[in-house]
């Protein structure tokens, strides 16, 4: 046995046991590389850590929940803790793999976003590129084991990182988390902002996306266009004014971030269907006829 436990066959494996202990919120266990022979297996066997997979090439197959998953290069494949799985080399195109044993307390999450679990256990990448770049975070670690514990922590968050931006799974598990994180961000700086002249590109860049795609991540969440958005919230905080005070209407108009009052009350009609002053008398004198009804 070499130095830091590295076993190496010449083109078959390495292999590298991490032995620092100190980290909590992700530390290494094994990794390591293999080409494998035909019909190589591994199991029934169960893991007490979490155990990840990237095929660089041939193709196999894992069973895991009492299902068979077929896996082949460019693909990946995730096993849990105290979850029994075998995983079998195909007979004619057995596999090259690279593989990280890891656990901790950020490991779920990660695993997670990248919408990996015990019934969903295959990675497939967005694009080949991004699975490239995730096989060769992972074949770095497996090359330096002679880097130092913090160095080595730092890689494997690099590792976690790729895996959980490269997945296509990601796409699907955490595309409305993400939409409602960007529309949490717009609705609190349209509440702030409304009454200045904003444009929805200033919507946009404060979300930290281009104005196309961030209308269409708007429509798809809130059903309508960022610019009727827009219109209708400073509309209805117009109509709020209108029938609970008394200022006047060329103040409502600039308070909504309109110049020229003439433009505004063209904004309102086109939402409420009536001129300011007109909703202004049916609402707020309705209410002022009704508070003295109410006794003392």
């Amino acid at each position: 046995m070499q130095r830091q436990n590295d076993i190496r066959t010449e083109n078959k494996l390495k292999f590298h046991v991490f032995q620092d202990e100190r980290f909590v919120d992700l530390t290494l266990y094994q990794y390591g590389w293999e080409r494998t022979e035909p019909l190589h297996s591994y199991g029934p066997h169960k893991r007490d850590h979490y155990l990840f997979h990237y095929v660089i090439a041939g193709r196999g197959t894992l069973y895991a929940n009492e299902g068979a998953y077929p896996v082949e290069a460019g693909h990946g494949f995730l096993i849990v803790p105290d979850q029994t799985t075998t995983y079998v080399a195909d007979e004619t195109d057995p596999w090259e793999y690279t593989w990280i044993e890891f656990d901790g307390l950020r490991v779920s999450e990660s695993i997670s976003l990248a919408g990996l679990s015990p019934t969903q256990p295959v990675y497939t990448p967005q694009s080949r590129e991004a699975g490239r770049l995730l096989q060769e975070q992972m074949l770095y670690i497996v090359n330096h084991p002679q880097d130092s514990p913090v160095r080595q922590i730092g890689e494997g968050f690099l590792f976690l990182d790729q895996l959980v931006q490269s997945s296509a799974g990601r796409q699907r598990q955490s595309q409305r988390r993400l939409r409602d994180f960007y529309m949490k961000e717009a609705l609190s700086f349209i509440e702030q902002n409304y009454q200045r002249d904003i444009s929805i590109e200033d919507i946009a860049a404060f979300c930290g996306l281009n104005r196309s795609y961030f209308g269409k991540v708007f429509r798809d969440s809130m059903g309508e266009s960022p610019q009727a958005f827009l219109l209708h919230y400073r509309m209805a905080r117009a109509a709020q004014m209108l029938k609970e005070t008394a200022l006047p209407i060329g103040t409502i108009s600039t308070m909504v971030s309109y110049a020229n009052q003439l433009h505004f009350s063209r904004a309102f009609k086109s939402v409420y269907g009536v001129a300011p002053r007109t909703y202004r008398q049916t609402h707020f004198i309705r209410k002022q006829r009704a508070d003295p009804g109410k006794g003392i």
